[in-house]
């Protein structure tokens, strides 16, 4: 990879992960790594556009469906691809299909690109996850020989002892802090060959006495009430958080806003 490679547009592609959730904004809109890696990448090149087609709660058939070919059409220098995550933590999940769809996507976006990205996505420490971590590993190999095949680079969320921390995660435990996604933009960019600006994104944050058992019991029943019994019911009726909602930068526009 060179090093500060000169780039003129992004798209990102994707689930809650990539549109930027938990990283609030005072407007209550969601802010992310992608945001901040375009700003960065913005305030070095003029006339950066970047367009963000995730949506929250999207399966990779939705992915592949919805925003793929939208994305390779856009013929960005720089495309990121996070997807298949959501169908691991559904407890029924066809293994197969999910890596059948991905490959479907990486084989339209690698060559619509000067640079397709791809990520092993971060997960945290924690009993509930372990279930399903098989599933979540055998979706990283695959990426993993995916980009092997396509020259696309692979960022390492998963093996980042920062990114495990639960303190990395908001009160929902599914999603980043905004230190968090500020982490991932850092890694992001590196993998894209810029000259780091945090060369310690990977380590582990200091350590702290953790929280006593009440505390965690009643964070563990908010968390419960807010956070787990909707998300089941979602999974049980069929419905996503996402349902009915737009892209988050649905068009390769011009940038704006405070560079990273």
């Amino acid at each position: 990879m060179q090093t500060n490679p000169t780039y003129s547009s992004l798209v990102a592609v994707g689930d809650s992960f990539t549109e930027g959730m938990s990283d609030l904004l005072p407007d209550g809109s969601y802010r992310g790594w992608a945001d901040l890696l375009a700003g960065r990448m913005a305030a070095r090149t003029p006339g950066f556009r970047y367009a963000n087609l995730a949506v929250r709660g999207k399966l990779i058939g939705q992915i592949v469906e919805e925003q793929v070919d939208v994305a390779a059409a856009m013929g960005a220098d720089v495309i990121t691809l996070v997807g298949g995550l959501n169908d691991t933590l559904r407890p029924k999940c066809d293994m197969g299909r999910v890596r059948g769809l991905l490959e479907e996507a990486v084989e339209k976006l690698a060559p619509a690109c000067r640079q397709l990205v791809l990520m092993r996505s971060p997960g945290r420490q924690g009993p509930v996850l372990e279930r399903f971590r098989p599933r979540m590993e055998e979706l990283f190999s695959c990426v993993d020989e995916l980009a092997g095949r396509h020259g696309a680079v692979v960022v390492d969320l998963y093996g980042a002892a920062s990114l495990s921390d639960p303190r990395m995660w908001d009160v929902d435990r599914l999603h980043l802090t905004a230190d968090g996604h500020r982490r991932v933009a850092e890694a992001v960019w590196q993998g894209l060959g810029y000259d780091p600006e945090d060369t310690e994104w990977r380590a582990p944050m200091p350590a702290t006495l953790p929280p006593g058992w009440v505390t965690r019991r009643v964070a563990d029943a908010q968390f419960a009430r807010r956070h787990l019994l909707p998300w089941i019911g979602r999974r049980l009726t069929g419905r996503s958080s996402g349902d009915g909602m737009p892209a988050k930068r649905p068009e390769l526009l011009p940038y704006e806003g405070p560079a990273a």
